[in-house]
């Protein structure tokens, strides 16, 4: 879609106290990772992760006025949608080298656990195994667990506040995971914080494991323009990510 196409919302679904699913009467073909501008008329237009494309479904958390405003509508109205943009995460062949399938891992982080549900679908699809690990703050405003958990993947959660899972953060887990050598993944695909994403490339690195990270930043025009979603040394999120095989600020 290079312009904006008017979808109506067929549906919604309450994630947490404060994030929804909008369910939308239009399908996309679209990778894992990539991302949509959502127009909403007269208001603002911003960057939003796929959570699917069949149905399209965007799930966004109400943190900001344009979100808010999303937030707001009902079943039967409107949402402009563009795209899908970006570089979306590079899936791994069916199988292995050794013929097995390939042992990935999802790390997820606050809101950026939305295009992981997305991610790992299509991972399944293709015969790999798929162990999660979700953070966030504390037990409400974790996401997708249910969804997760119906997939029948490996799940782990962390909360900040010890509230559900493990006490502190994912890498935590990850780290607890990869003191035995047996649980090493091939690949890490993540998506969260700035600062989980370097913690998370520094341990991949560190044990030598290749990743993908979904880089979150700030965008306007989503077509790598107007230069404000810059991260590392001159590297666009919109046009060069938001999937990097590599950590844009180290270099």
């Amino acid at each position: 879609m290079s312009l904006p196409h008017a979808l109506k919302i067929t549906d919604i679904k309450i994630e947490n106290g404060i994030t929804k699913t909008f369910v939308l009467a239009g399908s996309l073909i679209a990778e894992p990772g990539q991302f949509v501008m959502v127009w909403l008329p007269g208001i603002d237009e911003r960057p939003f992760s796929l959570a699917d494309t069949q149905p399209l479904s965007l799930t966004i958390a109400a943190v900001g006025c344009f979100s808010q405003a999303i937030h707001q509508l009902k079943i039967g109205d409107w949402l402009w949608v563009r795209g899908p943009l970006g570089k979306g995460y590079r899936l791994p062949a069916p199988v292995h080298k050794n013929g097995l399938p390939q042992r990935t891992w999802l790390i997820g982080g606050g809101y950026g656990v939305a295009p992981l549900h997305f991610l790992a679908k299509q991972l399944l699809a293709d015969g790999h195994e798929v162990s999660v690990i979700i953070g966030a703050r504390d037990a409400a405003n974790l996401l997708l667990v249910e969804a997760f958990k119906n997939l029948g993947v490996s799940l782990w959660l962390a909360t900040e506040d010890g509230s559900v899972g493990q006490l502190g953060r994912v890498t935590e887990i990850m780290v607890s995971l990869l003191s035995n050598s047996a649980n090493k993944p091939d690949l890490v695909y993540a998506c969260g914080p700035t600062g989980m994403l370097v913690a998370v490339a520094d341990l991949c690195q560190a044990h030598q494991i290749l990743f993908q990270l979904s880089w979150e930043a700030r965008m306007r025009c989503g077509l790598g323009l107007c230069g404000s979603c810059e991260v590392g040394n001159g590297w666009l999120t919109c046009l060069d990510g938001p999937v990097f095989e590599f950590n844009p600020l180290a270099l």
